[in-house]
Parts: structure tokens; sequence; C-alpha cells
């Protein structure tokens, strides 16, 4: 997961010039140390090995078992605009534009929108408009608005419920006791250590007894970290465990498939022009803190969605309280704020994230009902930084455009 700070960032302008209403190109910033010359391989060992990052991302679930999740037979509109925003920023020290920002910056998709129309849409490396670029931490987000339909729907009755309410097998156990709430707020007390350059850290435990498809699965991968440092609701620690968790606590509760469910409370109200698919676990179990698996338009329709209270095409998809509870920092545990598995920016103002692994990144702003959505192959804090100045200035040209 992406940590970032905002550094001052200021837009220098923006104008409309003729473009392309979508771009591909067939290299990128050093398309060779990222497989161009192989033919961008897919392969499982994308977490090591730089050339297959490209191919494994939008090529998921080759690697793994998956379970698809249906969409509607009729994708909602999502216009162009004639001209692509051209945007100059200035942040950390960067000043550029967006074509500066693709150059050096290794992206696979971005699309920037505004309302119900595209700004910009750009790939590189090869990938096209029709692939289904993978999530990393962003699937968390979905999980979390999954947990809030399942509470307007009554399947779960209480966030203040634990999770063995609906998971029985968790009994007894840590995760067993931990209310979903503080699950969704990452404050379940229960350690868990998510280091993602160190293979002995748990998170690396939790991948091989879910993505490697271990025989245990989700249910027993979870009750192995079991050892609480502070009670429920009192201290933040970001753990994919408790995504995971959720899961569990929602496939119970609505005795469906998480990605059965997410098909018809998700993507087929969103009109998603495509299916999208959700890796599983050896028993079939979505593992939910990770690899939700969609077009990137589609993930831009998701934000849309968000930007309007959680309403789209004329229907109110996500309860807008629960997308107003979801996006309300906790003030005292960091110093950016975490909400129902969403970040707060740390610029304020209303807007906030989904991030995932090596710069997937997604953000929102209601105000401007401004997202852009990212999918990338690597990603650091200057990177991330950079992201957030070309964001604020797309952001700040609606904004004073009055749209």
């Amino acid at each position: 997961m992406l940590r970032l700070v905002f550094a001052a960032a200021l837009a220098t302008g923006a104008i409309a010039t003729p473009a392309i209403a979508q771009t591909f190109r067939a290299d990128g910033p050093q398309a060779g140390l990222y497989g161009q010359n192989n033919g961008y391989p897919t392969c499982r060992a994308y977490h090591f090995e730089l050339e297959c990052r490209v191919g494994a991302f939008s090529n998921f679930s080759s690697l793994f078992p998956s379970r698809t999740i249906r969409t509607s037979a009729t994708p909602s509109v999502l216009k162009r605009a004639p001209q692509e925003l051209r945007l100059t920023y200035q942040g950390d020290g960067t000043n550029g534009t967006l074509d500066d920002y693709l150059n050096h910056r290794p992206t696979t998709g971005l699309l920037i929108a505004r309302g119900d129309t595209i700004l910009a849409e750009r790939y590189q490396y090869g990938r096209t408009d029709r692939q289904l670029m993978t999530s990393f931490s962003m699937a968390k987000s979905i999980v979390g608005l999954l947990i809030g339909i399942a509470v307007e729907e009554r399947f779960i009755r209480s966030i203040d419920d634990t999770a063995e309410t609906y998971v029985p097998e968790l009994k007894g156990s840590e995760y067993g006791r931990t209310p979903i709430k503080a699950l969704l707020l990452m404050a379940s007390g229960v350690i868990f250590t998510e280091q993602y350059n160190n293979p002995s850290s748990d998170i690396f435990t939790l991948s091989r007894l879910t993505l490697q498809q271990d025989p245990a699965g989700s249910l027993e991968a979870v009750k192995r970290f079991n050892n609480r440092r502070a009670a429920p609701g009192n201290l933040f620690s970001y753990a994919s465990s408790e995504s995971l968790v959720l899961g569990l606590v929602l496939a119970h509760a609505t005795g469906r498939t998480v990605a059965d469910y997410a098909s018809e409370k998700l993507w087929q109200p969103l009109g998603a022009e495509a299916d999208a698919n959700w890796i599983v676990d050896s028993k079939g179990q979505e593992i939910t803190y990770a690899f939700y698996n969609a077009r990137l338009r589609d993930w831009a329709r998701l934000g849309l969605m968000l930007a309007h209270g959680g309403k789209w095409n004329g229907r109110q998809i996500v309860p807008e309280s629960w997308v107003t509870a979801s996006t309300v920092p906790q003030p005292d545990w960091t110093w950016r704020g975490y909400g129902y598995q969403f970040w707060m920016s740390p610029g304020g103002g209303g807007q906030y994230y989904l991030s995932g692994l090596r710069g997937q990144f997604f953000w929102i702003d209601p105000a401007t009902k401004t997202v852009l959505a990212q999918t990338s192959v690597n990603s650091d804090e200057p990177a991330g930084r950079e992201l957030g100045a070309l964001f604020y200035a797309a952001t700040r040209w609606a904004g004073l455009r009055g749209e």
C-alpha cells in the first residue's frame, strides 16, 4: 500500500488542446526493464521479476483461479470531451504536463474524468482499454462498500457486531471477537505486519495461504494471526488480514459468494462495460484484500459513482450515508486519516482515495466530481506526490470552470 504526503502543489494552468480521445503506446519508461523485449511476459514471479509485472498486472486471472463478476447487458454512458485536458502542474520540485508525467512514470493506464465525461485516457506498455487491470489493495475499498450495502439490506444487523456473529468458525479467535467496525477502520488490535519488502512479514504468509492456493484458504489463514496488542478500536494498524475477515463476514452474512454479491449490487447497477473478476483462494473464497481486476473505464465509473455520493445512472447504488461515513477520517490514529477501507487526502478538502501496491491509485474529489484512476507497475513516494500535484491541477481546473 503506497503511503503518500502532499507536496505544496499549485496548478499553473490548464487549457484544452486537440488530442485523440484515448491513446495507446507500445512502450513506456524503461520498457526494456518491464519486459517489452520479451512481449511483456506474464508470470507469477512478478513481485521480484520486473519484466513480468506489465503482463501479470493486466492478466491476473491467467495466473490464479478467479470468479467472474458479471455486468449488465447495457453499459452506462461515459461521454468523451471533444479535446483532451492539458494540465500544467507544479509540486515537490517537479513541473510538467500529462505527457511529462507519463514519459517518466511506469504507468500502464491513466484516466481523468469529471461528472460523466472522460477528459483524458492513456495507455502504455502495449496495454489496451480492453484489458482487466488489477487493483491490489484498491479492492479493500470495494469490500467496504459491499459491507455498507449488506448493512442497508439487513444481512448485517450492525457493524458493532463481532465477526464471529456471522462466521461461527472464527468463534474464540481474536479476529472472531473483533467488531466489524474495528475491521473496517483497520483497528482490530490484532498483531499483523505488512512489509512488502520483507519476506518474513505476515503479508507474505497471508499471500502464501491465499493467493498461492495453499489448502488452508482464507478462513484458516486469518486464524493464524491470533495475538492481540490492543483492544479493538483503539489502535490503527494497516493489515490486509482485516479486509480478508470482512470478506468472510460478507460471504457468510449474505449466503453468497462475494463476487456474486458484487455483481448484483455494484457492477450491474454501475453499468460496467465488461465483466470483472476476483482472484479466489483454494476454497473458492474471494481474496478480498486485493486482486479485483477490471477495465480502467469501469474503475472510473466506480469513482464517479462515489463522487456523486453513491449515485450513478439515476440510481442510488451505495447508501449516501455509508459513502459519507466511509470517507470521514479518524483524526487521532494517523496523520492522514482512514475511514471504512478508504484513505483520506492529507491535503484536505474532502478528497479521498483508493490505493494499491506498485502505484494502483484512484483519487476522488466530490466537490468537483473529478476522479483520476491510475494503474502502474511501480511507484514510490515522489511518484505519489507528483500524481497528487497532477490531480490537484485537474480539480482546480474544474473548480475554476465552475463545473
